[in-house]
């Protein structure tokens, strides 16, 4: 039994060092998206099917606003590898960085985040309690990659200077 069990946590790590050799920590960010908007849109069906509210209108809305996430996050992923051409092949096109990625990466992690506050939403819905400091710490974060997004535009720093005034 011993045997059995030291073997599949070999072919797991396995596979995990395989795929991530091959996605990188990119391609398990992608997959945890995935894996939170299916359980989102189950969970919400099962709290509107507990609560009397499923309609096949507002399932189909749902899948609607999954496949609009999938456009951006396809949007943000193109602008990524276009910044990412424009610096390997424009030479007079310069960051002091080096660019791997930045946009996609954000949206994504802003997405996953979102979504895990939906699913709190449709567990409270479904009759769980949910402790009010993950609701919070779910808010926190989303609101940190909000803020990390408009640094990046510099828009807290013309906020910041409208306040000085």
């Amino acid at each position: 039994m011993d045997e059995k069990i030291t073997q599949w946590k070999a072919a797991v790590a396995a596979v995990g060092g395989l795929l991530t050799g091959l996605w990188g920590w990119m391609g398990w960010l992608v997959l945890g998206w995935i894996a939170a908007m299916a359980l989102d849109y189950i969970s919400g069906s099962a709290a509107a099917c507990k609560t009397g509210n499923w309609s096949s209108a507002h399932a189909r809305e749902g899948i609607w606003h999954k496949a609009g996430m999938i456009v951006v996050v396809l949007v943000a992923s193109g602008a990524d590898l276009l910044i990412d051409i424009v610096l390997s092949n424009l030479t007079i096109v310069q960051l002091p960085v080096q660019y791997p990625g930045l946009i996609c990466p954000m949206v994504l992690v802003w997405y996953i985040i979102t979504e895990l506050g939906s699913i709190v939403e449709n567990a409270v819905r479904m009759g769980a309690i949910v402790p009010n400091w993950l609701k919070k710490l779910l808010e926190i974060s989303r609101d940190a990659v909000d803020k990390a997004g408009d640094k990046l535009i510099g828009e807290n720093e013309e906020e910041e200077n409208e306040d000085e005034c």
